[in-house]
This record gives structure tokens, sequence and C-alpha cells, in this order.
């Protein structure tokens, strides 16, 4: 009799373990932590949950550049940076409207300051309007707007520099330069994929990829953390300008001669449709797609 009892509780137990497995394996493996990465005594990047993201240690404060996609992964951040310094956040620069970089916003304090290029801050909106996919809450909207191409900030005693060239990846970029530590923060304008990535839909351009890229490049700088990857050097970022500029210039010429996109595409190499299934990266058109696209449509 007891040994029945046994072999039943065993069972029960068994099945029990079975059941958690399978919940586990359909929730699918947990997230990463996110790492950090000092680069200065006063500068990090924090990589995971998304876009990179900057952590700026200020004289009485922290400013944060891009805060993850979700509002968990935006609490670790905060956890992290909590371990780095116990100065609180108090601004954050968006680097572009992107969900992947702001989404994590809402778990920020309220109260602090939102730097974004003022078309940002117009996608964010139109996000909020559409239903909120690919925004914060709309209480973490930014509260400061960019327009010039060159802003010189000073925040918490740091030089800090916003620039924006034009529409490159989205209508509304902002690239974070820190002069004095030669750092720059590029966002998405700049990744590891070798092309660009460009959102046609947030009225991102080939041709303003290539000027901001090359302005990116052309910046005191010895340190560039791209939107996704890891850290570049000068001659990283200035060969990619350098590729992506030849590959849109090839594009261009073979436009003119009334080729087709299947016949651009071999002859700028780009992986067949079952290999590279059109894509540029996740959600994104292929970058001959785009230059296609923006140098065959009525008025080009």
């Amino acid at each position: 009799m007891h040994r029945r009892k046994n072999v039943s509780f065993g069972f029960a137990i068994f099945v029990s373990l079975g059941a958690l497995a399978s919940l586990a394996l359909a929730q699918g493996p947990a997230p990463a932590p996110l790492m950090v990465h000092q680069l200065k005594p006063n500068v990090y990047w924090i990589e995971g949950g998304g876009g990179n993201t900057g952590v700026i240690v200020g004289d009485k404060g922290v400013v944060v550049v891009d805060a993850k996609t979700t509002p968990a992964q935006g609490k670790e951040l905060l956890d992290d940076i909590a371990k780095i310094t116990p100065k609180p956040v108090t601004t954050v620069i968006l680097t572009h409207s992107d969900g992947d970089h702001v989404n994590g916003l809402a778990s920020f304090p309220a109260g602090i300051t939102i730097i974004a290029q003022e078309n940002n801050k117009k996608e964010q909106e139109t996000a909020l309007a559409a239903g909120g996919r690919g925004a914060p809450p709309a209480g973490h909207l930014p509260t400061k707007t960019i327009s010039k191409n060159k802003e010189d900030l000073k925040i918490d005693g740091t030089k800090v520099q916003a620039l924006h060239w034009a529409p490159a990846h989205t209508s509304g970029d902002l690239v974070v330069y820190l002069p004095s530590e030669k750092i720059v923060f590029t966002g998405d304008i700049i990744t590891t994929q070798p092309d660009a990535l460009i959102h046609l839909e947030k009225n991102g351009s080939s041709e303003g990829w290539v000027t901001t890229a090359k302005g990116i490049a052309a910046l005191n700088a010895d340190q560039f953390v791209p939107g996704h990857g890891n850290v570049m050097d000068k001659a990283a970022v200035q060969k990619k300008a350098t590729d992506v500029a030849a590959k849109r210039a090839k594009i261009k010429d073979l436009v003119a001669q009334g080729k087709s996109l299947a016949d651009i595409k071999t002859a700028v190499g780009d992986p067949p449709p079952a290999q590279g299934k059109g894509k540029g990266g996740p959600g994104f058109a292929s970058f001959t797609d785009v230059v296609y696209q923006e140098l065959t449509k009525k008025g080009a």
C-alpha cells in the first residue's frame, strides 16, 4: 500500500516537473543580463536589452543615452547605474525614436529631462496616436527638443554636443559627442551590420545617411559606441561611411542605366532572396531596396 502511494506521488512530481519544463520552453530562455563596460572614469556603455546605452557620470547627476526596450530592462538599467554611482539620473538623451532605444523610459523617474531631436518627438507622438506601439508612455516624451544641426550643452559639468546633419536612420537622429572624452554615441546610424539601416516609414534617407556617417567619421574621437554591437574605432567608422557611400553611388549609376532592381542587387553583391530575404536587418528593407526606391520614385 505504501509503495503504491510512493509510486503515485513520484509520478505526480514527474508530471509536474514536465509541465514546468514545457512552460519554461514555451516562454523561452530568460533574457540575458545587461553588461556594463567602462570607457573612461566617468563614461560607460551598457550592452543588451535592445540598443546600446551610454552612461555619463556628471558632477551631481547622471546622463543616460538611450533607455533600452522594455520597462523591465529600463529598471535593470537603472539598477546597474546605481551600482556605478549613487548619483541620480537627471537627464536622458535619445538618439532616435525606435522602441528598443526609448521604451525603457517607462521605468525612469518622473521629472527628468529627456532630450531629443524635434522630429524624434514627432515620431513618438505619432506612435502614441496609433496605439502606443514603439513609444514610451505619454508621461515620458521628450521635454527638450533640438532643432539646430549642432547644439552645445553642459550637463552636470560635462560638455556634450548634440549633432544632427540630416534625416538618416530616421528623420530625428541625434548623435551624442563628448569632445573632452573623445567618445561618440552614434545611435543606429552606425551599427556593426555591413550596410546602413534606414527607416523609410520614418522618413530616413540614404543620402542623408551618407552625409551623417561622413560627419560622424570626421569627429575628433577615438571611441564610437554604435547603436548595436561593440565599440568601434575611427578607422572602422570611416571605412563603413566610405563603403556605404560607394555602394550608393554604384546603385545610382545602375539606376541611371535603367537596370532592374534584381540586376542591381546582383551587381552590388546582395545575397539572393533565399538567404537575405531582402532585408537589411529585422524589419528593414535592404539598403539596395531603399536606394532604388528613393531614386525611382516620381519626382526623384
